[in-house]
């Protein structure tokens, strides 16, 4: 658009706003149930050429909640065009630290399986971050891409961070051919003491390091999905205690639209491990998923896992999931 008697381009500004849901059932120690995941709000908008705004806001089941129901700010991204594909993003981001939460967000329409791999459950990585990053993508005949991050830490809040200290994220990948991304990442904290982790109040400072490998392929005929992430945690009363946690997810399609797939999970905590709940676990997930479309999904699947404190426990899951 054109201003009258000037030659200064007006940039129109584009707003698109989407949603997901998703409604499961499932089958456990001989008991039917039937329940809503999420409902996840995704907003984007291009404020001109450079400039443009993410907004992820998630509306879930909460028991600790007055009303059982909560409202999760998610991700709130500013992002700034540098130049080409070199970008500068400030706001609550998911932490590029492994392909997964970089990939995977709230949209389960998306999800290869019902699920999130046990490492998400056991919060081995730190699944959002606050603060600046500097990104670039599909860089040069391999597609080189990077992620640099400076944030608040863990236990910190979306506005305030609980020390002097600063998270620091590292990632980089290539895509050497279609469908093929291969990559790697470096996550680095101190979490001060009195910090509020997802297992209460921390008693001592703990210094983490995870370390995470991942390598994925989606192609015409064939999946392929596998990360591992070796974390260290250091106190001045235990040492470096290490954590390995490991998922393999593989889907063939017999058709266009049906993928049957599998999934191995394991969690291995070092003896003396005192930041993590150590709980030594393996699962086999084994399932199918039906694309009605692009935006439409059923998914069935059964798991059977092995805790080392809760023993063994199957599950049988349907989830139909859908965008809008």
């Amino acid at each position: 658009m054109v201003c009258l008697g000037t030659t200064r381009t007006l940039f129109g500004q584009n707003t698109q706003i989407r949603g997901f849901a998703d409604v499961v059932t499932s089958v456990q120690n001989g008991k039917a149930s039937f329940g809503i995941d999420e409902q996840d709000l995704f907003i984007t908008s291009q404020l001109n050429d450079r400039f443009s705004f993410l907004g992820e806001t998630v509306f879930k089941y909460t028991p600790s909640s007055a009303t059982k129901f909560a409202v999760s700010i998610e991700r709130i991204v500013i992002k700034f065009n540098i130049a080409g594909n070199h970008n500068v993003l400030v706001g609550k981001h998911h932490t590029p630290v492994n392909y997964w939460n970089d990939t995977y967000h709230h949209g389960r329409v998306f999800f290869p399986t019902i699920y999130r791999p046990l490492l998400f459950d056991a919060n081995i990585i730190p699944i959002h971050t606050t603060g600046i990053s500097f990104r670039g993508q599909n860089l040069g005949g391999a597609k080189f891409g990077y992620d640099f991050m400076l944030g608040n830490g863990i236990g910190s809040s979306d506005v305030l961070d609980n020390d002097k200290g600063k998270s620091i994220t590292a990632a980089v990948h290539i895509k050497p051919a279609a469908g093929l991304r291969i990559g790697a990442s470096w996550y680095n904290d101190v979490i001060a003491k009195g910090s509020v982790t997802h297992d209460g109040v921390l008693d001592w400072e703990v210094r983490q390091n995870l370390i995470t490998g991942s390598l994925s392929y989606f192609g015409k005929k064939f999946e392929l999905l596998t990360e591992t992430t070796v974390g260290s945690n250091k106190t001045d009363t235990t040492g470096a205690k290490q954590t390995v946690a490991f998922y393999a997810y593989a889907g063939i399609k017999i058709k266009e639209k049906v993928v049957p797939y599998i999934r191995l999970d394991a969690l291995s905590y070092q003896a003396g491990e005192i930041y993590y709940h150590k709980d030594n676990t393996r699962s086999f997930v084994g399932g199918i998923r039906y694309n009605i479309n692009y935006l439409i999904a059923l998914k069935v699947e059964y798991q059977r896992q092995h805790s080392e404190i809760s023993g063994d426990a199957d599950k049988l899951t349907a989830q139909l999931a859908v965008g809008f």
